[in-house]
């Protein structure tokens, strides 16, 4: 369904997704397997770009990227999406999962939180499941030592907005070293 870019498109926004992704070509295979899906596919790459859509376009939903170019951080897309739209259903999909990001992405405004990789089904079931499931089973494992630190390491790339310098010296360690564990997580 093409956009008429001279009138908001508010009437028809349940089937709009907003796709904030700095990755254009993994946009672009995300969006056609949504348009084929028939959802409104939109594109942005930065905040900025998120901005300058919002004033024409409502998107019902929104797929947001976690980190994007320049250390940009996507949880202030996820911000700036839930003040324009506070029904917009957003999922963050990311290769920097954490807790700490998962929760500042809830808090924000998401609905969801997904690590990559996720495809086109996960992210429909997770707009699916913007309410809370209080039937989720617990589990008795203990978290890892491994787990810990990379929860503190996430924690605080988040605090820094995803300055390694910054983030390796309030952790205490060098930056090579820091840059090293990253490396090791295959974080995209």
């Amino acid at each position: 369904m093409p956009i008429d870019d001279d009138a908001p498109d508010t009437a028809i926004s349940d089937r709009i997704l907003l796709i904030v992704e700095d990755d254009a070509a993994f946009a672009r295979t995300l969006g056609r397997s949504f348009e084929r899906r028939d959802y409104t596919v939109l594109h942005a790459a930065s905040l900025e770009e998120v901005i300058a859509l919002l004033p024409d376009h409502s998107p019902g939903y929104a797929v947001v990227d976690l980190k994007l170019k320049g250390e940009a951080s996507g949880l202030a897309c996820v911000q700036a999406l839930h003040a324009h739209d506070p029904e917009m259903l957003i999922v963050v999909l990311t290769g920097f999962a954490s807790i700490a990001t998962a929760v500042e992405a809830i808090k924000l405004g998401a609905c969801h939180y997904l690590a990559k990789p996720s495809n086109t089904d996960d992210i429909e079931a997770a707009f699916e499941r913007a309410e809370g499931n209080i039937e989720v089973e617990l589990t008795g494992r203990t978290t890892s030592i491994k787990t810990l630190e990379w929860e503190k390491i996430h924690e605080t790339l988040a605090e820094t907005g995803f300055n390694i310098s910054e983030t390796a010296r309030r952790l205490g360690m060098h930056r090579r070293t820091l840059a090293r564990k990253l490396g090791k997580q295959q974080v995209k």
